[in-house]
């Protein structure tokens, strides 16, 4: 099973992911996109809107939770820089939770997480689209592993920058460690931090081939996170690809609005400006698109021939932002708005049985 962001910055971690700790729990394994690094460094990366970082400690809970991995390529793991990165891999390590997606030079970064469950082996990788630079893994600087795509004005790739077209050094990336690891695992998945940010369906002009891609080179499963709202549903060669997980758990006082730090609490302002759309004053929490409280876990199952079937747990953020799953005709509800924001981002209809399972439909 796999979510989208985590972002635990308040007290008694446990709490928050309760509502779906159990389906976490009962999977063979569950893999979550860590957002933010955990630390006590106070360094602060002044080339972006910088998150802070969230308490060490409660990475505890995501094991607790039962999360066996997580990815950590995305725009802000670097936002308390190399320090930062440290301390977050030496936890998940202490905690025995694998990860992909960072560390202190690009191989390690680009590194895959190997898990095993009842004899198969799954490989996890994670790359940041959507910048910024400055906090991408070098040879000898700490960062994240990313895949890199070409601004229509030529300036550096940002979280805001106009996302052109595809770098050809992203094919090559992928087709290099997806085969590398494709000797050791039956089974791999890429997770992609890539699109737009709080606009429901919508997808930007890569991400479809650049998902695609993924497939074509070998990987079975794509994990899309980044836009903290759910994006739809496709198969390529039937595989799944998830566009946007949305918010898997964000918890965090860095998006109000009244804060003292001046960069986010501009960024608080002019968001809502730039996107469209007020937060719901019930999520401070989590104040997100009001859509975004339509949620999901998703799921994948292999059989003895290495069938997938590909599923999704509807998920209700309840106030202040706490997920929880959903059931009767709230979880109908969602299922529904799954396969509408699909068929509304231009992709291939599906349709999502009573029992969660995503179909193509043909």
């Amino acid at each position: 099973m796999f979510t989208g962001d985590l972002v635990l910055d308040e007290p008694d971690a446990g709490h928050w992911l309760a509502g779906i700790a159990p389906l976490l729990r009962d999977a063979d394994m569950a893999i979550g996109h860590l957002e933010v690094p955990h630390t006590r460094s106070t360094f602060e990366y002044g080339g972006d809107v910088p998150a802070p970082g969230a308490p060490l400690e409660n990475l505890a809970a995501l094991a607790e939770a039962g999360f066996t991995a997580v990815s950590l390529a995305g725009n802000h793991i670097g936002d308390c820089g190399a320090e930062g990165i440290s301390d977050t891999i030496a936890e998940l390590d202490r905690l025995g939770i694998r990860h992909a997606g960072a560390g202190r030079t690009l191989g390690e970064a680009r590194r895959a997480a190997m898990l095993s469950a009842k004899g198969r082996n799954v490989a996890l990788l994670s790359y940041n689209c959507v910048g910024p630079e400055a906090t991408w893994a070098r040879h000898d600087r700490a960062g994240c592993a990313y895949l890199p795509l070409l601004t229509t004005d030529g300036s550096p790739v940002a979280p805001a920058a106009p996302l052109e077209s595809i770098a050809p050094q992203a094919y090559e990336i992928l087709a290099n460690d997806i085969a590398a690891i494709r000797q050791e695992a039956d089974f791999v998945i890429v997770a992609l931090h890539k699109g737009i940010v709080h606009r429901p369906a919508v997808l930007a002009p890569y991400e479809r081939p650049l998902a695609r891609a993924a497939i074509d080179h070998g990987a079975d499963l794509v994990i899309g996170h980044h836009a903290h709202i759910a994006r739809g549903i496709e198969f390529h060669k039937g595989r799944p690809i998830f566009h946007g997980m949305g918010n898997g758990c964000v918890v965090t006082r860095a998006l109000s609005p009244d804060q003292d730090h001046p960069l986010r609490r501009k960024w608080a302002q002019r968001r809502k400006a730039l996107f469209g759309f007020e937060p719901d004053p019930d999520y401070p929490l989590a104040p997100f698109h009001p859509e975004a409280v339509n949620a999901f876990v998703g799921s994948v199952t292999l059989d003895a021939a290495g069938v997938v079937q590909t599923g999704i747990v509807p998920v209700f953020v309840e106030p202040p932002g706490r997920p929880v799953r959903a059931d009767g005709t709230r979880a109908q509800t969602i299922t529904r708005y799954m396969e509408d924001i699909t068929t509304r981002a231009g992709l291939p209809p599906i349709h999502i049985a009573p029992d969660g399972q995503v179909l193509e439909e043909v």
